[in-house]
């Protein structure tokens, strides 16, 4: 309908110049920034500039005070007011970042958000959240929708996850799929197949 996208999901690594620009891009009021396993952790300049955006004071102001060619290619001021909101989704555990310095950094951005820990840690955690993943996704075919699996395959990947989960080398959605692919592939010897391909010798 010609209007600009509100939400943005970014990935993988970034600058903290990016980071600056792309707040900027989302910093109107109902804006989202969802950042899903961003490399910002051990970048103090990002986690400063995370701050600055998500400051519980009534203006939350970011600046960029350094010359950037970037900035006034894009046309990107050198500071600007955040009123929009930032969801992290990370599996990097804070508590062993060593630098000191890092974690009082840390700790003043967890300051400033809702925090929520799914401490899915155990590999008997883990296999129970990617059955429930697949149990609350039956009604559009679960998380093997694409395999059209007609004999009880899945089950049958969870049975074996469940007997391997202590030699798998992750147990996961995508070791659940790594295996769906090698059931599709060859439905008669797939546990050899992943005993070599998934598991740790």
């Amino acid at each position: 309908a010609n209007k600009r996208c509100r939400f943005e999901i970014a990935k993988g690594a970034i600058t903290a110049l990016g980071l600056y620009a792309l707040l900027y891009k989302f910093s109107d009021r109902g804006n989202v920034v969802i950042m899903d396993d961003l490399d910002v952790w051990s970048d103090e300049l990002c986690i400063n500039i995370l701050k600055g955006a998500l400051d519980s004071g009534k203006h939350r102001k970011i600046c960029w005070n350094a010359d950037s060619n970037l900035l006034a290619k894009e046309g990107i001021p050198n500071s600007f007011e955040f009123h929009g909101s930032v969801v992290f989704i990370t599996n990097v555990s804070f508590s062993n970042i060593r630098s000191k310095k890092m974690q009082e950094h840390l700790e003043a951005l967890q300051s400033r958000c809702h925090f929520i820990d799914l401490k899915i840690e155990s590999e008997r955690d883990k296999l129970l959240r990617v059955h429930q993943v697949h149990r609350d996704t039956t009604d559009t075919g679960g998380l093997f929708a694409q395999y059209d699996f007609e004999n009880n395959e899945d089950q049958h990947i969870f049975d074996y996850m469940k007997a391997r989960a202590s030699s798998l080398r992750e147990v996961s959605m995508r070791s659940a799929l790594k295996i769906a692919d090698l059931v599709k592939i060859r439905p008669n010897n797939w546990k050899e197949l992943a005993d070599e391909t998934c598991c740790r010798s």
